[in-house]
């Protein structure tokens, strides 16, 4: 392929978190390495949640705007990420036959599973794959009847319609691409691209030797196991600040009322204020309780030189190291992974260091670029133009 031409697009979330992030670094290593683009994006923020619903049952909304971006910037690429609902396989389909290759970007499972999670009654879920979508209705995954039935039939029904126009599927770890690939995509078509970080995201050492409290900064939703965090932080006598939002938000604040130990819920902080949150941690903690692809707060952590305590799931033993995750669902260990950090300040900052040379070597905006150039690279030339 000729220098690509990228048109990016994504459909952003009512509540903003990682995916964000990730388009956000994307259009950042596409003006680094100088590759002509532009950015297509619809919000569901801006539409009422009885037409979201009417838009991903059609597959999506009108394809022409779509059409006319990758004729007017001459796009050789068409690099999606959230597609759900108001892109959908319409948009990318649009996009193919203007004469792009189009890249589907998958941050979960959301082609699959209604919520995006594979997560259900505090454990991973994976009843529905491939166009066996009827357990999200029938589950009410959604808690709303008529949103579980609109996911459960847009789902299976246009899945067809995905598979025709995405040429290459993406997932940010080696286990996600395992992972869509057993729910129902052809692996051949699946590779992964790790996820990257700015240079000056990095620490020059760890400070988490005179850390002062472990830290969540997640949505507040009820995979993401924040309660586990509040009960580990009591019974490793460790304070806690909790950043974030979601529906979880006034549970959690009763049970830090009632916990043992200093628990404080920050709300919402802008990136600014979560640097500074990071820099003044003496460890992160991640209980998920869904398999996570590779979030970008265990990555954030790691380039700060702060210790992760995490749950074995997903993405997680890969990007930190498997010997840094404790096995899910055991509260014990959990805590004591806390505990022994806590009590040791030298380990601390030891462990932080030795992240950030992992991330460093792993995760820098190089190889990002090198990989990316690489997938645009083995698509080949431009799709002919219908």
């Amino acid at each position: 392929m000729t220098d690509p031409r990228v048109l990016v697009l994504h459909n952003r979330y009512r509540v903003e978190g990682g995916e964000e992030r990730a388009v956000d670094l994307h259009l950042q290593a596409l003006r680094s390495a100088g590759v002509e683009h532009r950015l297509f994006e619809r919000r569901s923020a801006d539409t009422g949640r009885v037409r979201a619903a009417a838009t991903l049952v059609r597959g999506g909304g009108d394809g022409e705007e779509i059409e006319a971006a990758v004729r007017d910037l001459r796009a050789t690429v068409a690099h999606a990420h959230n597609m759900l609902p108001l892109i959908g396989p319409r948009g990318l389909g649009a996009a193919r036959r203007a004469g792009a290759r189009v890249v589907l970007h998958l941050h979960n499972v959301r082609l699959f599973c209604a919520t995006g999670f594979g997560e259900r009654d505090g454990a991973p879920c994976t009843r529905c794959r491939g166009r066996r979508t009827l357990p999200g209705l029938v589950l009410n995954c959604r808690r709303s009847l008529p949103e579980a039935a609109a996911y459960a039939s847009a789902l299976s029904a246009h899945q067809p319609e995905v598979l025709e126009a995405v040429e290459r599927f993406v997932t940010p770890s080696a286990w996600a691409a395992d992972r869509v690939a057993m729910l129902g995509l052809p692996r051949k078509r699946v590779q992964h691209l790790p996820h990257f970080l700015p240079g000056d995201w990095f620490a020059a050492r760890s400070g988490a030797g005179e850390g002062a409290y472990a830290l969540v900064l997640s949505r507040l939703s009820p995979e993401k196991g924040i309660d586990d965090a509040i009960a580990a932080a009591a019974a490793a006598g460790v304070p806690l600040r909790v950043a974030g939002e979601g529906p979880e938000h006034e549970r959690l604040a009763e049970l830090a009322g009632r916990s043992r130990v200093d628990v404080e819920l920050l709300g919402r902080v802008s990136r600014a204020r979560a640097l500074e949150l990071l820099d003044g941690a003496a460890m992160v903690l991640m209980p998920s309780h869904y398999h996570e692809f590779s979030p970008y707060t265990a990555l954030e952590a790691m380039a700060r030189g702060v210790p992760v305590v995490a749950s074995a799931m997903g993405g997680l033993p890969e990007l930190l190291g498997p010997k840094r995750c404790v096995a899910p669902g055991d509260s014990g260990a959990f805590a004591a992974r806390m505990a022994a950090l806590w009590a040791d300040p030298r380990a601390r900052a030891a462990e932080g260091g030795e992240l950030i040379e992992r991330t460093r070597a792993r995760h820098s905006e190089e190889a990002f670029v090198s990989g990316l150039r690489a997938l645009y690279a083995s698509l080949g030339d431009a799709a002919p133009v219908t």
